[in-house]
């Protein structure tokens, strides 16, 4: 955050990536939603943003003009202005942008400001780590309709979900993106001195997700955090393999995992659901601080 003065505060951030589904213009506008989600969640609003091209000279500039036109369409939604960007040559396709948002000095909302106490709001469902690792393995239909209410998700904007709670006592806030949700629960935990007490049976799954788990679309790069994160994040005996496996995948453009008072849960759910969040869902709570910053619990 870079305050202006008393009343605003400038956010910037940046965020590209290679495509994750066949369709360039879904890929443009699923990066671009992907980059705004940092803004929204801050507690701010999109002003600005720039676009980033890594694109492999062999390739028609056709194709480009798709993902572009895909990310132009979510920077329009935003209500932001888009004020050109920069691209490079590269061996393997990169889309993204850089964002500048403006947020009020008293209501940004950082990362680790979670409370002992505070109730954990998601509102996006889990598992696009498992619908990029099915496609890959050829799991799913990349036309079918199973990937196209994937990539609506992943294209939805987290907006809506920030402009309900803005006014609410959101204490602490992150975007569950390419940490997963173990990750970046873990950063709120640190942040915050706490540790995050997650409740398995609570965790929404993008529907037909936990098949494709079942069936090996569970990701390398989920396997490695899962490793890697072994000492601060603790799954209970008891809780189910899937979900064991999903809250370590790296999610793309996933929902905003916010810290709310207790008291102002109830109003916080049912203004997500009448924002139309992709879900509103009370996961767990930020507790003492354990052995653990994380804890899955069965």
């Amino acid at each position: 955050m870079f305050r202006l003065d008393d009343e605003r505060a400038l956010v910037l951030t940046t965020d590209f990536f290679p495509p994750i589904v066949d369709d360039p213009r879904w890929f443009g506008r699923i990066a671009a939603a992907n980059a705004l989600s940092d803004v929204y969640a801050m507690g701010g609003e999109a002003l600005t943003a720039l676009n980033l091209v890594g694109w492999p000279a062999e390739l028609s500039l056709e194709l480009l003009g798709e993902v572009l036109a895909g990310g132009l369409d979510k920077v329009r939604e935003a209500g932001a202005a888009l004020c050109g960007g920069h691209s490079v040559k590269d061996h393997e396709i990169k889309y993204g942008l850089a964002v500048t948002g403006l947020v009020h000095p008293k209501r940004f909302w950082p990362n680790g400001g979670g409370r002992e106490g505070d109730r954990i709001l998601l509102t996006k469902p889990l598992g696009m780590g498992t619908v990029s690792t099915a496609l890959k393995k050829g799991l799913v239909d990349p036309d079918g309709p199973f990937v196209l209410r994937a990539m609506e998700q992943m294209a939805t904007l987290n907006r809506a979900a920030c402009l309900a709670l803005r006014d609410l006592e959101v204490h602490g806030a992150t975007d569950v993106t390419g940490f997963g949700l173990a990750g970046h629960g873990r950063e709120m935990a640190d942040g915050a001195r706490l540790t995050l007490e997650l409740e398995s049976a609570a965790l929404p799954l993008f529907e037909g997700c936990a098949e494709l788990v079942r069936q090996g679309a569970v990701s390398g790069g989920g396997k490695r955090a899962r490793q890697r994160l072994g000492d601060v994040v603790a799954i209970e005996s008891g809780v189910d393999e899937v979900i064991a496996a999903v809250v370590f995948d790296a999610e793309t453009s996933g929902g905003l995992l916010v810290a709310i008072s207790e008291g102002d849960v109830e109003v916080a759910m049912r203004r997500l659901r009448d924002a139309g969040a992709p879900c509103a869902v009370d996961v767990g709570a930020l507790v003492a601080r354990g052995t653990h910053a994380v804890r899955v619990r069965a």
